[in-house]
């Protein structure tokens, strides 16, 4: 695959338990099943071992520990001088990724963040590395992860709509909000609205009524109502809903990546749509049109049991095919050597 000088790819971020990881690694698998070249980077200094395929690694220039023992700082002093020490040492991460993806650009990176949130809503070393990067002719899109647990508590959700608002206007890159974590929703219970409600935020001011009845946030009326506002005056943040182990949401969010990026309209020579049937299912290939987040609540929300069962039921379907195939192929293979 030859996509041009610089690569593709993303910058992953949200707060911490947002599934950053997860996805990472998810995304890593379904690219590769996909058959697109892909590569991690993990510039978090706190995870020195990631559980996933890790191409290049900060850790090999400094570990949170090295900066926290060598500097007397606490963990959150020293993440931030880890990304300083990382963007006032940028030569090395060039240099590596010259090495890993090649000067033509022969790959699509995967940047793994930490989850601090200053380094993507007011610390600048991270912006200024996204810079650099671009003028390296990386061409990236950011992820931002929220757990889709946030839409059941108003005061939660506002939070994650306004640092979701906040890391679009740092990091001013084509910009992606993810609920992650769908596949868990229908264990908190009925939702107060439809999802349709929260994946495009809209009106919030019918939140303010669930906020001012809640004790810990009534006080806060007037400031609850002018966030609100300022939310509704932006009109910046949306959500993709994403279970990472749902191919249908993994690929509707893969497709919008894409075409933030570029990516999908530069012809490639090697790529192949689709080469482990990543696509298909025991009742044929899946249709180009993805569905919305009408069907998306119907899947992980209204019926989850029940798509689950069917689910598992296509499996077993899936698996009895596979077992007649190779079974008719070992026979025929049989046959043709006694016929030798």
């Amino acid at each position: 695959m030859k996509k041009g000088k610089g690569a593709f790819g993303q910058i992953v971020t949200g707060p911490p338990g947002a599934g950053k990881t997860t996805y990472c690694y998810g995304m890593y698998q379904f690219l590769t099943a996909l058959g697109r070249p892909v590569h991690i980077i993990n510039l978090d200094p706190a995870v020195p071992n990631p559980p996933y395929p890790c191409k290049l690694n900060i850790s090999e220039l400094i570990t949170l520990d090295q900066a926290m023992d060598e500097h007397g700082l606490g963990p959150n002093g020293a993440m931030l001088y880890c990304i300083e020490y990382l963007e006032e040492n940028f030569d090395w991460l060039e240099e590596k990724l010259n090495e890993l993806i090649g000067q033509d650009g022969d790959g699509y990176v995967i940047f793994d963040t930490p989850g601090q949130v200053e380094l993507w809503t007011n610390h600048e070393s991270l912006k200024r590395i996204i810079g650099r990067l671009g003028q390296m002719e990386y061409k990236l899109a950011a992820v931002h992860l929220s757990d889709a647990h946030y839409i059941t508590d108003a005061s939660k959700f506002i939070s994650a709509v306004l640092l979701a608002m906040r890391a679009m206007l740092q990091l001013e890159l084509p910009h992606i909000n993810v609920l992650s974590k769908i596949d868990l929703l229908a264990g908190y219970g009925p939702l107060p609205f439809d999802l349709k409600y929260f994946t495009e935020v809209q009106d919030l001011s019918y939140l303010l009524g669930t906020l001012n009845k809640d004790p810990r946030s009534a006080r806060y009326r007037r400031l609850n109502k002018a966030l609100v506002e300022l939310i509704d005056d932006y009109q910046l943040v949306g959500f993709e809903p994403l279970a990472v182990e749902d191919k249908t949401t993994m690929m509707k969010l893969l497709r919008l990546l894409d075409k933030a990026t570029g990516y999908v309209f530069i012809p490639s020579d090697t790529e192949v749509p689709d080469p482990n049937g990543m696509l298909s299912t025991a009742a044929g290939p899946m249709p180009a049109y993805l569905g919305d987040v009408d069907d998306v609540q119907e899947r992980w929300v209204d019926r989850k049991e029940e798509y689950d069962e069917a689910e598992r039921e296509e499996w077993a379907m899936e698996a009895e095919i596979r077992a007649r195939k190779e079974e008719a192929e070992f026979g025929q293979d049989r046959r043709t050597r006694r016929a030798m």
